[in-house]
């Protein structure tokens, strides 16, 4: 399991997601919060490429020993890529959710939208801590 973190260079939704602007890009995953409180990830039910996502709406599953739960997007776009590695691998959601246990990659379709979510201090602030 990776340790409580919380990086400074990502945008947070109050669901326990995450974006990373790059560019014309975002990936998206979950926190260390949610990785956390779900356990050990077994399974990772990706949506397809070309998927379009809506700010707040769920787009995907992950399922851990305790739980399904669904995954919040971020940010609204189209899904770019997927993170293939999960298929074979889901427990890099929990050993790495911020590098290898990314989840999608989108092309954002309103930047306006990144003002509603967290900077690292405010999410974190959020969770008591």
């Amino acid at each position: 399991m990776a340790e409580a973190s919380y990086p400074d260079d990502l945008l947070y939704h109050p669901e326990h997601d995450w974006a990373r602007v790059d560019g014309d890009h975002a990936v998206f995953g979950i926190t260390w919060y949610a990785q956390d409180a779900l356990g050990e990830v077994v399974f990772f039910e990706a949506p397809a490429v070309g998927t379009m996502l809506v700010q707040g709406s769920p787009y995907a599953e992950v399922e851990s020993v305790k739980a399904v739960s669904d995954v919040v997007a971020p940010l609204s776009g189209e899904i770019v890529a997927v993170n293939e590695s999960l298929a074979d691998s889901p427990q890099l959601i929990n050993e790495d959710p911020y590098g290898e246990g990314w989840l999608v990659r989108i092309v954002p379709s309103d930047e306006a939208e990144r003002d509603a979510l967290l900077d690292a201090e405010a999410y974190s602030a959020g969770l008591g801590g």
